[in-house]
């Protein structure tokens, strides 16, 4: 009879590399360091705490507005700015802010669970609708224009709608959740656009600044795995359901492409982040004047802001009209090729763009 050999050893398991207590529960996907939950936690939030405090991206006694989508950005941001605040003594009121771009099966769900978000975290919530904005539901639009161009208003549509959020709130900044992978993305994008307006500012940790309300990124350096973690660990409510409307957008594909690039070398996103903060605009590059549209009053390097020229299009039947690179429309609502900068010193709350007369 022969003798059995020896039994296979099972693998012992791994301390965490910064306490060296607890055992290891995850490797960190921007280091790749074995830590266990806890310290995890702690390395966390620890990094947003200094990118705030490095950054200065409030002030003692600020009102902030957090962009909540019911997503895992927004929710962790959500609830990590508001154990920070406590914690730290930031001395901030926090808001809640959503848009409600009317897709069915999608955002009425995920508002939802900003709603319960709202309760779980203390937060006052304030809701802005396209419908009651712009006249429109992304539901609409689509019907009329189809999946091809579709994000080009809603991108539109939203950042506006956040501001005009923002301004009813009466807050001194908006957060958002955008993070490490969407600055790279970004960067990439603005490459591939050759969009040099866009790339020398894309990377900005505050941007707005010269706008109606400026926007701070605490996530500029989380990675995106990152968050999904936190948020698993810590079981916070948040929807994970992508937009029906967005399969074929063209930011997917830079994003596909960023997570190869990680897989090979996970800080390759940082480093992307880094070439587009290094980056120097030539003196010779002419870059585009902020004036206000005449129209609704809000920010606009042309006469017309482009969520008018895009309501202008879907108003007269005539969607594409503000699709592509036109300079604007006029005052007759004709597509013009030289844009004027008139300045003219309105509020943002003053008119809407949903109630103009078109």
């Amino acid at each position: 009879m022969e003798e059995a050999g020896p039994k296979p050893k099972r693998p012992v398991s791994s301390l965490c590399c910064l306490c060296n207590n607890r055992k290891a529960a995850l490797k960190r996907p921007k280091t790749l360091q074995q830590i266990c939950r806890e310290c995890f936690y702690e390395v966390f939030e620890e990094e947003i705490h200094q990118v705030i405090v490095k950054n200065q991206l409030f002030r003692p006694g600020e009102r902030i507005a957090v962009g909540a989508s019911g997503g895992k950005d927004s929710t962790v941001l959500a609830y990590v700015l508001s154990e920070l605040n406590q914690r730290h003594n930031y001395g901030l009121d926090l808001f809640l802010l959503s848009v409600d771009e009317g897709i069915t099966g999608y955002r009425d769900d995920s508002l939802e669970t900003v709603k319960r978000n709202e309760i779980q975290y203390g937060l006052p919530l304030q809701i802005v609708s396209y419908k009651d904005l712009y006249g429109w539901t992304m539901d609409e639009i689509v019907k009329m224009i189809g999946l091809k161009n579709n994000c080009t208003f809603c991108g539109v549509f939203r950042r506006q709608a956040l501001d005009r959020g923002a301004a009813w709130l009466k807050v001194d900044k908006l957060a958002t959740g955008h993070n490490a992978d969407d600055m790279a993305e970004t960067v990439l994008l603005n490459i591939l656009r050759g969009d040099i307006a866009r790339l020398s500012r894309c990377t900005a940790i505050i941007t707005g600044e010269d706008g109606p309300i400026p926007r701070c990124k605490p996530f500029k350096y989380t990675y995106e795995k990152e968050i999904v973690m936190y948020a698993y660990f810590k079981k916070l409510d948040y929807f994970s359901t992508e937009c029906i409307y967005s399969p074929n957008a063209y930011r997917g594909f830079a994003r596909e492409f960023i997570k190869d690039l990680e897989r090979i070398r996970p800080r390759a996103i940082l480093d992307i982040i880094k070439s587009g903060e290094d980056f120097r605009i030539s003196t010779s590059t002419k870059m585009p004047e902020q004036g206000t549209c005449e129209r609704c009053g809000y920010i606009s390097s042309q006469k017309w802001c482009k969520a008018c020229v895009l309501l202008e299009g879907l108003n007269r039947g005539l969607p594409k009209l503000g699709i592509g690179r036109s300079r604007g429309l006029d005052s007759e609502g004709k597509k013009e090729t030289i844009g004027s900068n008139n300045v003219h010193t309105r509020s943002i709350e003053s008119k809407q763009c949903g109630s103009l007369d078109f």
